[in-house]
C-alpha cells in the first residue's frame, strides 16, 4: 500500500515539476514576442522601435518647447546603479538634444546590462526618434566600474500640439547570462 502511495506522489511530483518549467518556459520565451506584437498591434505602452533614427535635416520648431522627463529603473533581479545625470530637458522639436544616464556595476564580478525604453503618452513615441542610444547595444561593465550612458534624439516637428511633456523611462535588465551564451554560440560557430 505504502508503494503505490510513493508511487503516485512521485508521478504528481514529475507532473508538477513539468507544469513549472512549462510556465517558466512560457514567461521566459513566449510571453515577451507575444507582449512586443500586442503593444505594436494596439499602439499602446509607447515602446519605441529600437531602431537608429537617420537625421534628415529639418527645421527647428522655435516656437515650441517640449519637456522630456527621464526616469531610469532597475529590473528586481539588476543590482546595478542606474540613473538619468538630468531629469529633464526642454527642447524644440526638430533640435538634436544630448544627456546621459549613470551605471554603476556594484558587484564584484563582471556584468553586461540591457536597457529597454518606454515613452509616455504612447502616442508620442513615434515622434521621438533616438540617433544614438545605449539602449541600442548591451553594455558590459567590470566589477565596480560605472559609466555614463549616452542619448541623443530629435522630437519630430509634427508631434501633436497638445503633447508638452514626454517621459523616457527606461528599465535595465541584467543579461550576463544571455551574453554570455551568445558569445559561446558565435565562437562555436566559427
Amino acid at each position: 500500500m505504502a508503494n503505490q502511495a510513493d508511487k503516485k506522489t512521485t508521478i504528481l511530483s514529475i507532473k508538477l515539476l513539468g507544469l513549472a518549467i512549462i510556465m517558466f518556459v512560457f514567461a521566459m520565451w513566449v510571453m515577451p514576442p507575444l507582449y512586443d506584437a500586442l503593444c505594436e498591434v494596439l499602439g499602446i505602452n509607447g515602446k519605441t522601435t529600437g531602431d537608429q533614427y537617420t537625421v534628415i535635416d529639418s527645421q527647428i520648431d522655435t516656437s515650441r518647447i517640449v519637456k522630456v522627463q527621464f526616469v531610469a529603473q532597475n529590473n528586481e533581479q539588476m543590482p546595478w546603479e542606474f540613473a538619468p545625470n538630468t531629469s529633464q530637458v526642454e527642447v524644440h522639436p526638430g533640435a538634436s538634444s544630448h544627456v546621459t544616464f549613470f551605471a554603476k556595476n556594484t558587484q564584484n564580478r563582471f556584468m553586461v546590462s540591457q536597457a529597454i525604453p518606454s515613452i509616455v503618452p504612447s502616442r508620442a513615441a513615434q515622434y521621438f526618434h533616438k540617433t544614438e542610444c545605449f539602449c541600442f547595444n548591451q553594455q558590459p561593465l567590470a566589477a565596480g566600474k560605472d559609466a555614463d550612458l549616452p542619448l541623443q534624439f530629435i522630437i519630430d516637428r509634427d508631434l501633436p500640439e497638445d503633447i508638452h511633456v514626454i517621459t523616457l523611462s527606461y528599465t535595465i535588465f541584467d543579461v550576463t547570462e544571455m551574453a554570455a551564451k551568445q558569445d559561446s554560440v558565435a565562437s562555436s560557430s566559427k
